[in-house]
């Protein structure tokens, strides 16, 4: 198959899952056109049966603002008239889905009934979709859109009814390449982080409110008090800067490392103790998956679709949201409790390479495109 897809070429979840997608099925010997406006954070390497069609932007001064939408819609019908694409894949509705729309009426005289296929990722349900000047274009580019997939059973069921949508939804939940992500011994790295055999514990995010990086530090700071700790904060964004002041203001600055966004991932990953993610809205929970990957047990709030990954006294523990004082608990209690750990810790691998392995989950995105183009 000849197989377009349109992502954010940032560092958030949508476009990794993107990214990996069409990595693996350029593996297996799909030709993957990637279009957008800058290359994916993870396409670093020259990958055979990949190629990047970068979306150019108008600096017109009539325009007070870029038109990237309908950028983005002349670049897909360029591509889909020269390189003979069977499907176009979008991930996040806005603006993707509605852009997929636009170039499939565009091109169907020429080039047939062209299929979109549009994969929700979260925060365009739950949040920016939500908004009333988006609102009909969402639902709109969701009914319009031959194929919809979304990432957890939550976040289908908020689709529906946020948006009053009938259209069957598949849910085909994010993957791990396990073989990547995996526990391993990195001496050199605990050493320089926690040279007195502290605990480690890390969070990775984009930092921004919704993800509750504070929350974080409030929970390593009671961590802290009981067991010699680290914490790993691993990302970037809008509260980077709070939770900075917030470990001065905690007297934690030699305590927690902020190192800001990372290539080496699974090896720091590989190299922890336990996982928080406190978030306030996550509709999957991709960062979790990569800890449970590395033998990480996860602490999370019960938002979402958190409950689908972590399992509550199984993988890591589940509690309310807000309740760092819980979270804080759950977290002394594992690290204090070898025995536990250890059980926890596997269950956590197991189950990602169970259920969530990229090859259990990458060929539901190839049977859902097959469906599709009888």
């Amino acid at each position: 198959m000849k197989i377009g897809i349109t992502c954010y070429p940032t560092y958030g979840g949508s476009g990794v899952v993107a990214t990996e997608l069409g990595k693996e099925l350029a593996s297996k010997g799909h030709e993957i056109h990637f279009i957008s406006y800058a290359m994916p954070h993870r396409l670093s390497n020259f990958i055979p049966n990949i190629y990047f069609h970068e979306v150019e932007m108008s600096n017109y001064p009539l325009f007070e603002f870029q038109l990237y939408s309908l950028a983005l819609t002349s670049k897909m019908v360029e591509v889909i008239r020269y390189e003979k694409l069977d499907l176009i894949h979008v991930h996040y509705a806005i603006p993707h889905a509605i852009s997929g729309y636009l170039a499939k009426e565009i091109i169907r005289k020429t080039n047939g009934d062209l299929k979109i296929v549009t994969t929700l990722h979260g925060t365009d349900i739950t949040l920016v979709g939500l908004e009333p000047s988006f609102q009909p274009l969402v639902k709109f580019s969701i009914e319009e859109s031959c194929g919809v997939t979304a990432v957890s059973r939550f976040l289908k069921e908020k689709t529906i009814t946020n948006y009053n949508i009938e259209k069957d939804i598949v849910v085909i939940n994010n993957f791990i390449d396990s073989k990547l992500y995996k526990p391993r011994e990195d001496d050199n790295f605990r050493n320089k982080i926690a040279p007195n055999n502290e605990k480690i514990l890390i969070h990775t995010s984009n930092f921004r409110p919704v993800k509750r990086v504070q929350d974080v530090i409030y929970i390593f700071n009671k961590v802290h008090k009981e067991i010699p700790s680290k914490l790993i904060l691993i990302g970037d964004g809008p509260d980077r800067s709070d939770c900075e002041r917030l470990t001065r203001e905690l007297n934690l600055q030699k305590e927690v490392y902020f190192l800001g966004k990372q290539d080496g991932l699974p090896e720091i990953l590989g190299a922890s103790d336990l996982f928080l993610m406190p978030s306030q809205s996550e509709s999957f929970g991709l960062a979790a998956l990569e800890a449970m990957s590395c033998g990480l047990p996860v602490i999370s709030s019960s938002v979402g679709g958190l409950p689908e990954l972590n399992l509550h006294n199984v993988t890591g523990y589940i509690a309310e949201i807000l309740d760092v004082d819980r979270m804080a608990k759950y977290s002394i209690e594992l690290l204090t409790n070898e025995k536990k750990y250890k059980e926890f810790s596997r269950n956590a691998r197991n189950r990602a390479v169970n259920v969530f392995e990229k090859d259990i989950i990458v060929p539901q995105y190839e049977e859902f495109y097959k469906t599709l183009l009888c």
